[in-house]
């Protein structure tokens, strides 16, 4: 089994807190281990691309670091606390 990332660890940990029935359905289905994954290969690759655009624009590496981690890490990582 591959390894989780920093951001697939923080996922998994986010996800449990915030999302415990998305988690108990993932696990249950046996692919919770594959869509943390997948949640990370998606942040780094859209965070690699928004990082490049970023220096064009004339942000330093650390500014683009940030603010491409600020843009995406919502969408994958820190997803929104579920319904009650």
């Amino acid at each position: 089994m591959t390894p989780l990332t920093q951001y697939g660890r923080m996922a998994e940990k986010h996800w449990r807190e915030h999302r415990p029935k998305m988690v108990r359905d993932l696990e249950r289905k046996g692919i919770l281990h594959q869509m943390l994954l997948e949640a990370e290969e998606k942040t780094k690759d859209e965070m690699a691309t928004l990082r490049v655009e970023l220096i064009k624009q004339g942000k330093t590496a650390q500014q683009a670091q940030t603010q491409a981690w600020e843009m995406v890490r919502e969408k994958y990582i820190l997803l929104p606390p579920e319904e009650t």
